[in-house]
């Protein structure tokens, strides 16, 4: 039978993911908006790439704020980039153990 490990994700992570979830969201309906061929599919796609934009907006200032995202010190931004990949290789080797 196999085990499976309890981990618990920081709002810090789910944020993170939620970010990239959004950005891909943008690229999506901006891809889309670009080959839609009626009138009133380019007006729907263009109201959701702007919720899609608003929603990544209100996402990078939430984690801009808890100082999880720092966007203008890219030393800081680097360094938390590397704690937060030693953290999941960390827990892919107790993972793994």
């Amino acid at each position: 039978m196999e085990q499976y490990v309890r981990t618990s994700l920081s709002d810090q992570t789910i944020c993170g993911d939620l970010l990239t979830s959004a950005k891909m969201a943008v690229k999506s309906y901006a891809t889309a908006l670009t080959e839609a061929t009626t009138p009133q599919v380019r007006d729907l796609l263009r109201r959701q790439l702007d919720d899609a934009i608003s929603s990544q907006e209100k996402i990078f200032r939430f984690m801009e704020k808890k100082g999880w995202y720092k966007p203008f010190d890219i030393n800081a931004q680097i360094q938390m980039d590397i704690q937060s990949s030693q953290k999941a290789i960390n827990e892919v080797r107790a993972y793994m153990q």
